[in-house]
């Protein structure tokens, strides 16, 4: 019998177009995991980093978040419903995740909001004092 009677019955190994396309998509979900690993380390990095003066770790943060939820449908639903609860804690994140995010707006609204948190009502602040003064100058 010859090879080609083999190949006629259908004896022969898989196609090379399907081996593949399972090495593409095995090789697709490494991909994924790698970078959804590589956004969770970048998130707690971010997260380490925040306290520290600066706005650095919000930025860092959002660079995680975009690529967790870029790889990850159950994160994308999750980030959704705290979108629903809390709009206001989420807005920043949202607005660094634009195509051009403005790092200098959401860090002054950041600075102004962690003020407004630390210090009571009569305690003066000394940001929006700031931003007051520069007001007044124009």
């Amino acid at each position: 019998m010859s090879l080609v009677a083999f190949q006629d019955i259908g004896c022969r190994a898989e196609p090379k177009a399907r081996r593949r396309g399972l090495l593409a998509g095995a090789m697709g979900r490494i991909v994924k995991v790698a970078a959804i690993a590589a956004g969770s380390v970048l998130m707690v990095g971010g997260v380490l980093i925040a306290p520290l003066p600066g706005p650095f770790g919000l930025p860092i943060s959002a660079v995680g978040l975009m690529l967790i939820l870029k790889n990850s449908y159950w994160a994308k639903r999750q980030f959704i419903r705290v979108q629903y609860a809390r709009p206001g804690w989420v807005y920043p994140v949202r607005r660094l995740m634009r195509p051009k995010p403005e790092f200098a707006p959401v860090t002054w609204q950041s600075m102004l909001r962690m003020e407004r948190l630390l210090l009571r009502r009569g305690q003066d602040r000394v940001l929006k004092r700031f931003r007051h003064s520069l007001k007044r100058r124009r």
